[in-house]
């Protein structure tokens, strides 16, 4: 073929692609929307079936959309809607002239067939209306690829994409309403039964660590958890032996049980990937983080490494350490790991680091860490998943004599504290005694020795707040050079506990 009739049976390709592409129908289905208007004109409260359902917007007509916005606004005010109630509103109604007038409301109600399939033409429409709004999406992605825009490259444009479709599979999903006590009911003795079941009344997924399990139940779905802290406490460190814990918990029952049990996620905005990585393998190695990274090793030590990178690698774990990420992009990232992987757990370190995603909250601090709290605290309930959240803590905590945290301590909003499930502050006690060593021929050098003694190698996990258990503090071991926390007593422990 010469390159004349290969470039005339590509154009005939595409004009008849073309053609095809003007001969497909906009999704829609008019007899499904007249069938459910004369089944409510018939009857009113089918409004009640479907009120969760359908907007007007929805409907494909344009005049269906106007009589199915009458009807609701008479429904919501009390009165009857029927074409008698709705004839003067309709009579002058230029787009129902070449239908009929109002004559067409009568028809309505003539072929309306049983009320009982009201909901399945309510599905059908909703149905119908989001495949509209994603060629409305898809057509934007073309335009928006196409456009020469110096601010917006393709990566925004993905994240873009992905947020219009995160909103339109939530805002725009059918409402779950009132349900009847008896659902929750059976749900709470559901969860109740798993509990008993449980090694240690654990619900969901191990933090890998048994006091804190046992002061916490396990890390429950849709929960947000806050763990805050001073920098130096171990925030970090923390939130990666619990998601590792987590992840291999995942890992042991898809090995047991086969299927897709889950997966980690870790919003990484301070540290990068191979950082946190490196600190998984030394704390599952157990060696010494920071001769790892110089490569001071033995041969035995770097055996244990490979070994120890080995199993890490084979973990469903999952990093993003893009720095600066906006709350919606955390969401749609969370929701396309959740799809793609199951995500059952997310952690965020940290959420100061994270940015608001409209300019006016970006404006206002508290506003906008306000905006972040609550968008964690949807991302945990959308995706039904404990989120786990690192913050900062305020330097209040230096100017008092006793540096246990406080929630009055949670820095920027108070929203942080309102929003959480739970509230956790890891302290460290050893970190201020330490700093605080006096000379060796100073009279106070044996009393300071005997501080150390007692705080080395400790932390405290205080749960200053918990939604749906008690307060207290949980006692566990801290090894600096593993960066490792790890249990500290013996199973009969029982953390004390306030109230």
């Amino acid at each position: 073929m010469s390159g004349n009739d290969a470039s005339t049976a590509f154009s005939a390709t595409g004009d008849d692609a073309a053609r095809t592409t003007l001969a497909r129908q906009v999704p829609h289905n008019s007899a499904a929307e007249r069938e459910l208007l004369g089944a409510l004109l018939v009857n009113n409260d089918v409004m009640t079936q479907i009120g969760d359902i359908l907007i007007a917007e929805h409907f494909y007509e344009p005049v269906h959309q106007r009589i199915f916005d009458a009807v609701k606004k008479f429904n919501d005010r009390g009165q009857i809607a029927n074409p008698i109630t709705l004839k003067q509103y309709f009579d002058q109604d230029a787009a129902l002239a070449d239908i009929g007038g109002a004559q067409y409301l009568v028809k309505l109600v003539a072929g309306a067939s049983a009320i009982i399939n009201a909901g399945d033409y309510a599905r059908t429409i909703y149905d119908m209306a989001l495949k509209r709004s994603l060629i409305a999406i898809g057509e934007e992605v073309v335009n928006d690829a196409y456009a020469p825009n110096i601010d917006s490259g393709a990566m925004q444009q993905i994240e873009q994409t992905e947020q219009k479709l995160f909103n339109l599979s939530t805002d725009g999903a059918v409402s779950r309403g009132f349900e009847a006590l008896s659902m929750g009911v059976t749900q709470a003795i559901q969860r109740a039964e798993t509990a008993f079941k449980s090694d240690g009344g654990v619900i969901g997924l191990t933090t890998g660590l048994k006091d804190l399990d046992r002061q916490l139940g396990g890390l429950k779905p849709s929960d947000l958890l806050i763990l805050a802290g001073r920098p130096s406490m171990g925030k970090t460190a923390l939130s990666t032996n619990i998601a590792y814990n987590a992840a291999k918990f995942l890992h042991d029952k898809q090995k047991a049980e086969g299927g897709n049990p889950g997966s980690v996620g870790f919003f990484s905005l301070e540290m990068s990937a191979e950082q946190l990585a490196g600190r998984m393998i030394a704390g599952a190695a157990r060696i010494n983080s920071f001769a790892m990274s110089k490569g001071d090793l033995s041969q035995e030590e770097f055996m244990h490494l490979v070994q120890a990178s080995q199993e890490v690698a084979q973990l469903p774990f999952f990093i993003d350490d893009t720095p600066a990420l906006s709350i919606s992009a955390v969401r749609t990232r969370a929701r396309r790991l959740k799809r793609q992987h199951n995500l059952q757990f997310l952690v965020v370190d940290y959420l100061q680091l994270l940015r608001g995603s409209s300019a006016a909250s970006q404006a206002n601090r508290v506003q906008e860490i306000s905006e972040i709290t609550q968008g964690l605290k949807a991302i945990a309930k959308e995706l039904n998943i404990p989120v786990m959240a690192l913050s900062q803590l305020s330097r209040a905590v230096e100017q008092r004599d006793d540096k246990h945290p406080q929630l009055s301590d949670l820095r920027e909003s108070g929203s942080i504290e309102q929003d959480a499930d739970v509230v956790m502050f890891v302290f460290r006690e050893e970190y201020y005694v330490g700093r605080a060593e006096p000379s060796m021929d100073s009279p106070k050098y044996a009393e300071w020795q005997q501080q150390m003694e007692r705080v080395h190698g400790k932390a405290e996990v205080i749960l200053a707040k918990q939604r749906h258990g008690p307060i207290g503090t949980v006692e566990l071991a801290f090894s600096g050079k593993h960066t490792l926390f790890s249990d500290l007593v013996s199973d009969q422990y029982i953390p004390e506990q306030r109230f």
